[in-house]
């Protein structure tokens, strides 16, 4: 996941929620935002 553009991210992020795909995957790309800080982008958008 460290490959991936903050942009790219986010959107698997919201693709992930959508397609509900497994909470365990969900849940590490919610680790990766919040290691880069970008917590605050998921907030917005709840």
């Amino acid at each position: 996941m460290q490959k991936l553009s903050d942009e790219l991210l986010i959107q698997s992020y919201f693709k992930a929620r959508e397609l509900n795909l497994n909470n365990d995957f969900i849940e590490l790309i919610k680790l990766e935002i919040n290691r880069r800080s970008l917590g605050h982008v998921l907030k917005v958008f709840s």
